[in-house]
């Protein structure tokens, strides 16, 4: 039995845009995350940040923008570019791949780096020589269509291409706020919060998928961790792209604003097993 070398699937809390630029937990873990991964050729990022309802989009941009879709931080964080290539091919593959699978994808140009794709980037990868192709979430649709999605991608870690889901594993932003406006980051984990974050990484390190597709209904303060849940889909992305049989790992848990939870996972493939020897 020989193990894959195919590339893991990644669940990162981008947290706030200031991360880029903030002295937390998240943003030096973030920092050092390339050095015990193999150099990917390319990364596909689905990000809570590049919504689009009834189809999926995937970006074909040669060039894409650096997008600041937020407001009321720091100057520095708009003068910031992530120049990152993009990937037209890999873009128009990824639609069949989807389309193969029964998704209405389509390829789409003028669709810059949102936060969620350059600010987690800007950490990992700071070069920014890395090809990248964004792919959108559906608000409308919940867990077990962007499991479905992340699985219709799992054959691309073999291909040297990493998948990243980019999210926050609580989001509940009318909370957060004044705590962020306050610049209070180092605030504790409430109750409600530490339940939440407890039962989905007891689910996940147990791979108990069905669980975590129902976890609206099932997991402790759903609904108060995610008002709407389009910041958690990105993690089911990333579960279903590192196929059956995978291997779940935390790799990251801290907090940002006490409610932020920016807790991170790795998802690799199930080792690829060696054909079978024939006698002579």
């Amino acid at each position: 039995m020989t193990q894959s070398t195919a590339l893991p699937a990644l669940f990162i809390s981008h947290g706030s845009p200031d991360t880029v630029i903030a002295d937390t937990k998240a943003a030096k873990w973030m920092k050092q995350l390339a050095d015990g991964l193999p150099r990917p050729r390319a990364i596909v990022v689905a990000s809570a940040h590049f919504e689009v309802s009834g189809k999926v989009a995937v970006s074909a941009d040669v060039d894409p923008e650096t997008i600041h879709d937020f407001g009321g931080f720091a100057p520095e964080l708009y003068a910031m570019h992530y120049p990152a290539p993009g990937e037209p091919d890999l873009a128009r593959r990824i639609v069949s791949d989807l389309a193969a699978a029964g998704f209405d994808a389509r390829a789409v140009e003028s669709r810059g780096f949102d936060h969620g794709v350059w600010v987690p980037l800007k950490l990992i990868y700071p070069d920014a020589d890395i090809p990248v192709v964004s792919l959108s979430v559906d608000p409308r649709q919940g867990p077990e269509h962007h499991y479905r999605l992340g699985a219709a991608l799992a054959g691309l870690s073999a291909e040297g291409v990493l998948v990243i889901g980019s999210g926050s594993f609580t989001h509940n932003l009318g909370v957060a706020l004044p705590a962020l406006r306050a610049g209070q980051r180092e605030l504790d984990v409430p109750d409600w919060v530490e339940a939440f974050t407890s039962w989905m990484n007891a689910r996940l390190a147990a791979n108990d998928v069905a669980a975590l597709i129902d976890y609206r209904a099932q997991a402790p303060f759903a609904v108060e961790n995610h008002p709407t849940d389009e910041h958690l889909l990105p993690l089911y992305v990333a579960l279903g792209a590192a196929g059956p049989g995978g291997e779940a790992g935390l790799i990251h848990d801290s907090s940002d604003f006490g409610v932020l939870a920016m807790t991170m996972w790795r998802f690799s493939p199930a080792p690829a097993m060696a054909p079978a020897m024939s006698e002579a």
